[in-house]
């Protein structure tokens, strides 16, 4: 921090009195010309500064000092306080002023919610700036090389208007990544309409999907739009495409392709323009070999193809997912800025997380909503998630989870060490063989101290 006053004693009571303050280095100057220079050359995180000096007034530094540093908190030192300098430092960014003479603390304590302020305001753009700009898209947040993939793709897909197939197991955020597709696209004026496909009885399918005359059965007593026809002008988003029956999905090839469609007990066609977006958690490959999914449509609605990568496969995201999550769920609660504690932290980045970003959400959900701390400890989580996480504390809880974890870790172990033998310490072997990704055995083996290249002949 710079300190400018022209009396040299005043310069030497706030030295002595700021020396108390922890990591802070004080820089004194008495002529007002040279400060200018100082503050135009060097970077500053406070400025204390007279208003009454002679050369240059305290008034007219802190002009110099926001045109240089429009963010740069400054506090003035008066012995004339006076209604109208007030006003005009405060008008000009002046955070507060002291009137000389002060008490020691006054200065500590006005210093320390100064830089306090600073600190937090620069914390809160770091964390704008990670989950708002370099690491989002629309409303998906991420930084790993996996979701910036996703991100690309998203992005080069809504610049056109085919049909796009989003692979991901239940849980990655498929739905989120339609939207975002939808949202930048041609068509983001017009409605998403979101269907899940294993959500409607298999008897009122088409009659959802194309709508229905007065009359085409027992209890429609009037005409009804269908979804395809609402989604007109919008994007049509189907959520577990694979689990639509095979007769439907005649239909729905077709009205892909023609864009044309006739109401359940209709007799006429009429055209729709829709854009298709379908998701799976299936792999429609292996539906198409076993005759549950018709090869044409896979086809058809498998133009441009978004594979969102599993939670336990970019664990480099979850810090960031759990910071957003928390800001969220503690603002529609109402409740003040909420945080998990680094021994929390450590449980949910090394939890494997089978319900993907999803079961994420709701464990930091139910967190908040049970806990009434500002900071989240490990004993607000879930008794599973801390098991599975291999965390000690759950023997605290019970006889129950203390035996369940030393078997889930024997076995672990026993079965680690079994397959590097068996491949002679080829960690990319071993992990075909266990159905692993390459980092979810690393992160096991480093768990259990178990060094690959011991295994090696």
């Amino acid at each position: 921090m710079l300190v400018v006053d022209d009396e040299l004693g005043m310069l030497e009571v706030c030295r002595d009195i700021l020396r108390k303050l922890s990591d802070v280095d004080v820089e004194l100057e008495h002529q007002s010309l040279r400060a200018a220079q100082t503050l135009a050359s060097d970077s500053w995180d406070l400025l204390i500064v007279d208003v009454r000096m002679p050369g240059m007034s305290g008034v007219e530094l802190l002009e110099i000092a926001h045109r240089h540093d429009p963010d740069l908190p400054v506090l003035m030192l008066t012995a004339f306080p006076t209604v109208e300098t007030a006003v005009e430092s405060m008008k000009l960014g002046a955070v507060d002023y002291l009137t000389k003479p002060f008490l020691p603390d006054d200065l500590l304590g006005t210093v320390r919610r100064i830089l306090e302020g600073k600190r937090l305001r620069e914390e809160h753009s770091l964390l704008h700036r990670q989950v708002e700009r370099p690491y989002a898209f629309g409303d998906m947040v991420g930084r790993s090389a996996a979701m910036r993939a996703v991100f690309e793709a998203t992005e080069h897909v809504a610049a056109s208007d085919v049909e796009v197939l989003i692979q991901g197991e239940t849980g990655t955020g498929k739905e989120l990544v339609a939207r975002c597709v939808h949202q930048s696209s041609r068509r983001g004026r017009g409605r998403f309409v979101p269907v899940d496909c294993g959500a409607i009885p298999e008897d009122l399918l088409e009659s959802e999907f194309f709508g229905h005359e007065r009359g085409a059965f027992t209890g429609a007593q009037s005409r009804s739009l269908g979804l395809l026809e609402f989604a007109s002008g919008g994007t049509l988003f189907l959520d577990e495409v694979g689990n639509l029956p095979p007769r439907l999905q005649a239909k729905l090839l077709r009205a892909i392709q023609e864009h044309r469609i006739r109401r359940v007990g209709g007799t006429e066609e009429f055209d729709v323009d829709f854009r298709l977006i379908a998701a799976t958690s299936l792999d429609l490959d292996e539906e198409v070999r076993h005759q549950r999914f018709r090869a044409d449509l896979n086809y058809r609605i498998n133009v441009a193809r978004i594979e969102l990568p599993p939670l336990r496969e970019r664990t480099d995201d979850i810090p960031l997912l759990v910071a957003h999550f928390t800001a969220r769920y503690a603002s529609e609660l109402g409740r003040d800025p909420v945080e998990f504690d680094a021994e929390a932290a450590e449980v949910l980045s090394s939890y494997d997380w089978p319900g993907n970003v999803r079961e994420l959400q709701n464990v930091i959900k139910r967190a908040l909503a049970l806990s009434q701390r500002s900071v989240i400890g490990v004993d607000d989580l879930p008794d599973k998630l801390m098991t599975m996480a291999g965390h000690p504390s759950v023997a605290r809880r019970g006889g129950m989870f203390e035996l369940r974890e030393q078997h889930i870790n024997s076995f672990e172990r026993q079965y680690l060490i079994q397959i590097l033998t068996t491949h002679g310490g080829d960690v990319s072997g071993a992990a075909l063989e266990a159905e692993l990704p390459r980092g979810t055995l690393y992160r096991l083996l480093k768990k259990h101290g178990i060094n690959p290249a011991d295994f090696r002949k």
